[in-house]
């Protein structure tokens, strides 16, 4: 049994720096933070908008990942012209590696139909750094890996469009356009280009408390894709809770999800994964925390009163 174990956990270990260590890094509630993917989402809806989700997966699994990632955005109008910036800061820690990516992103924003529609790049800088602290095999006659700390910055580009109205939203994005290197090695890998399909829509019950919200995400890299559907159920527009089914290149998965708004636009959520891949006996499942704000600057003024002289 233990050797069952190590050995699973080695194969496990060499399989997602392999494959996956060249991907983005996944987020259950991705739907509430958009920002992260899709550089078209920046002011899509009228308010500064900040959140910040802190990801810990395989709670118990020596290694494995930890990611944490911090968005803001905000609708801008430059010469009367619409748009929306943003900003990206992701921190990923699978293994021996710490990653640590910041993007600026840039969205025209345009009137179509009964919504609007944002389009733009988003551009920045990836730091990797790996500092492996091997114990067996001895790998000091290979030159392809790494002996000592390495670090490295690359410059990284993406692109996006983000459709919404008032009870609908749609987005296609692509991150690591220019196929971001990740280390300086003599074989040195990069991110795979990596392509992205949000939608969903907000259904309204026949209790005007309650409203039903499905979505769907789908990412690839065209050679591995990933599906997710989400379900979720918000009560008086302040509580909510929901299911999620992924399936693909990371496994099968079931994702519970609660949350709560707060007061004045602050809320957390929180969402709890479990793997239906082997691996799930190994460890306690993927915890994910999520707090976001969203505001305005400018206040809106209470209709001003005035007393009329024939009363004084």
């Amino acid at each position: 049994m233990r050797l069952k174990k190590f050995v699973l956990v080695l194969f496990s270990g060499l399989f997602y720096s392999a494959v996956f260590g060249q991907q983005d890094p996944q987020f259950s509630q991705v739907i509430f933070n958009q920002m992260s993917i899709n550089p078209g989402y920046a002011g899509s809806n009228d308010m500064i908008n900040a959140n910040a989700i802190n990801r810990i997966q395989w709670v118990g699994f020596n290694g494995a990942p930890s990611t944490t990632s911090f968005t803001i955005n905000s609708p801008i109008a430059p010469f009367g012209f619409k748009s929306g910036v943003g900003l990206n800061i992701l921190s990923d820690n699978p293994g021996f590696n710490k990653d640590l990516g910041l993007n600026f992103s840039y969205a025209a924003r345009f009137k179509a139909g009964k919504g609007n529609l944002g389009i733009g790049p988003s551009i920045g800088f990836i730091n990797n750094s790996i500092d492996p602290k091997w114990n067996y095999p001895n790998v000091s006659t290979d030159k392809a890996i790494p002996q000592g700390k390495q670090n490295s910055v690359n410059f990284d580009l993406g692109f996006g469009l983000y459709y919404n109205t008032d009870n609908m939203f749609f987005g296609l994005s692509a991150t690591h356009l220019n196929g971001t290197k990740m280390n300086k090695s003599i074989s040195p890998s990069h991110y795979s280009r990596q392509y992205y399909l949000t939608g969903g829509y907000i259904l309204n019950l026949p209790n005007p408390s309650w409203q039903f919200s499905p979505s769907a995400y789908v990412v690839s890299d065209l050679v591995l894709s990933q599906f997710s559907l989400s379900a979720n159920l918000k009560y008086n527009k302040k509580f909510w809770g929901g299911v999620s089914y992924r399936m693909g290149r990371l496994g099968e998965a079931i994702t519970g999800m609660l949350g709560i708004e707060l007061f004045n636009g602050l809320k957390i959520g929180y969402a709890y994964e479990f793997s239906m891949r082997e691996i799930s006996n190994y460890n306690d499942g993927s915890h994910e925390f999520m707090l976001g704000y969203s505001f305005k600057l400018k206040k809106e003024r209470p209709p001003q009163q005035f007393k009329s002289i024939r009363f004084l």
